[in-house]
This record gives C-alpha cells, sequence and structure tokens, in this order.
C-alpha cells in the first residue's frame, strides 16, 4: 500500500514537469524568427574592395532590417579562423560593411573567381545563418576624347590576361554631393563584342570644381556573375565655380544677426504693431473699468 501511495504523486510531479518543459521550449520556439543574410561584393575604382550584409527578418508579415547582428566575414567558402577577414555589426539599417583587408591578398590571387561567406552565430533570437557571394574578377576602363566622347571597357581576368566582355550592363555619370547624375539621357548601357559602350557627355553647364574639373564614374551594379564594380576619371568638363562665404554678410540664410534690412525692419514692426494694439486694448478696458465705478 505504502508504495502506491507514493506511486501517484511521483506520477503527477513528472507528469507537471514534462508540461512545464514542452510550455518552456513551445514559447522558446515561438519567439524565434529566421535570420535572412544577404551578402554583395563592391569594388570602387578598382581600388578598394569591401563587402556589404544585410540582415532582415519577417514580423508579423513584414520584413524588418535587423541591428545589432554581429557577422563574420571569410574568403572562400571555407569558414575557418585561416579564412576569417574580419568581423562587423548591423547598424540601424540592418547593414553591416567591411573592408578587404591585404592581408587576403594572397587567398585572393589564387583563383579567377573568388567566393566570399557571412556567417551569423545562433543566438537566443535566431539559429545560425549564412550568406554566400561568388563573382568572377573583373574592372572597367573608361577612356576620353576632346569631344566629350566616353568610351567604357569591361574586362575580366581570364587565367592571368584581361579580355574584354560582352553583354555588360553599365551606368556613366558624373559623381555629385546629391548623388550620380547620368552623362546623357540613356540610363543604362550594355558592352558590344568588343566589351566596349560608347557615351556622349551633355551636361555641358555643370559646376566644377574651381578649376572645372568633374569626376565621371562608370558603375556595374548586382551583377550575377561580377558583382558591383566602378572605375572613375577626372575631366574638365564642368563650369569653374569658386566657393565664396557669405559668413558675415547680410543674406536670407545667413546667422543669426546677419539677416537682411528690410527683413528686421519688417519683422520689429510687426512686434510693435500687435504690442501697441494689445497696450491699446488694455488701456481701453481700464477706462471702461474706471467709469463702472
Amino acid at each position: 500500500m505504502k508504495k502506491h501511495n507514493y506511486l501517484f504523486p511521483a506520477m503527477v510531479l513528472f507528469s507537471l514537469i514534462s508540461i512545464a518543459s514542452v510550455a518552456q521550449t513551445a514559447a522558446k520556439n515561438a519567439t524565434r524568427n529566421d535570420l535572412l543574410l544577404s551578402l554583395g561584393y563592391f569594388n570602387t575604382n578598382n581600388q578598394t574592395q569591401y563587402l556589404s550584409a544585410k540582415a532582415k527578418t519577417k514580423i508579423d508579415g513584414k520584413f524588418q532590417m535587423v541591428s545589432g547582428i554581429s557577422l563574420s566575414f571569410y574568403i572562400s567558402n571555407d569558414s575557418s579562423a585561416a579564412n576569417l577577414l574580419g568581423k562587423a555589426v548591423t547598424d540601424a539599417k540592418g547593414n553591416a560593411y567591411l573592408l578587404i583587408p591585404p592581408a587576403a591578398q594572397s587567398e585572393w590571387k589564387k583563383s579567377v573567381k573568388q567566393s566570399f561567406v557571412a556567417v551569423f552565430a545562433a543566438s537566443n533570437l535566431y539559429d545560425e545563418t549564412k550568406a554566400n557571394v561568388q563573382i568572377a574578377k573583373a574592372k572597367l576602363k573608361i577612356d576620353t576624347a576632346a569631344d566629350k566622347k566616353i568610351t567604357v571597357t569591361a574586362l575580366e581576368l581570364k587565367d592571368t590576361s584581361w579580355v574584354p566582355v560582352k553583354g555588360v550592363e553599365l551606368k556613366v555619370a558624373v559623381k555629385r554631393m546629391g548623388g550620380d547624375l547620368n552623362v546623357s539621357e540613356t540610363q543604362t548601357y550594355t558592352t558590344d563584342s568588343t566589351g566596349t559602350i560608347s557615351a556622349e557627355f551633355k551636361r555641358d553647364s555643370l559646376a566644377g570644381d574651381a578649376k572645372g574639373n568633374l569626376v565621371l564614374i562608370a558603375k556595374v551594379e548586382d551583377n550575377d556573375t561580377y558583382g558591383n564594380f566602378s572605375a572613375e576619371q577626372t575631366v574638365p568638363w564642368g563650369i569653374k565655380t569658386e566657393y565664396l562665404s557669405a559668413y558675415d554678410k547680410r543674406t536670407l540664410f545667413a546667422r543669426r544677426g546677419h539677416s537682411p534690412i528690410w527683413l528686421e525692419i519688417m519683422a520689429y514692426s510687426i512686434i510693435v504693431a500687435v504690442w501697441g494694439v494689445l497696450i491699446y486694448l488694455i488701456g481701453q478696458m481700464r477706462k471702461i473699468k474706471a467709469l463702472g465705478a
């Protein structure tokens, strides 16, 4: 009888522990979301190379960028410590950037094609996630003529030599502070059988620096084979522009105390008129009150 008396409480206790464990596991899994990573390769002006990763997740049916995610970047598909390029953390927009260091030069030269991997280690919120990208090594070459003709050649590394590439879509623009401005009405160009495109510069009234220089940029974006790469060249095709400081002059957008005289007269006149009306009304109210007394 004593054994039966202990058996039932033990079974109840075991059942409660099992239910609590299942509930805890279910709650933990319910809060976990799938982390989605994308990885891109960028080569700026055939000099600076970097990787860009984007992290996002789906919450309530909508994709949201994930910040504060630590990512490890590797060269080649082997995610070993020897191939580690570095680590970066995603910003508020879910982006993480990493410059490819000179130490990776030996691995980079092993093949005409190269793979990169971004890895996120598992956490309480997300499982381990990887993203990879494979690119063929390519570059752009810009040539200009006196009649403002622009020729851009796309080249791919084959064995040990650079050969022209046909069918590469690219843009030709002028670098500006607010973004790149196309050199003409044509938005994109596609290289021909010789790997070249021709563009005409039609921004004749564009302001340049003090010497009239502009910076041309030819770029390939989101190419499945080559990734993102660009080339730049400075040309004297702009209007000479000298920056004149108006810091101590009276202008409409000047600093405090340097607004135009006419604007100050207008503002102060309005203030005086408003206060004058208020003071007059207060005086009249006091007279009415005195008459009523």
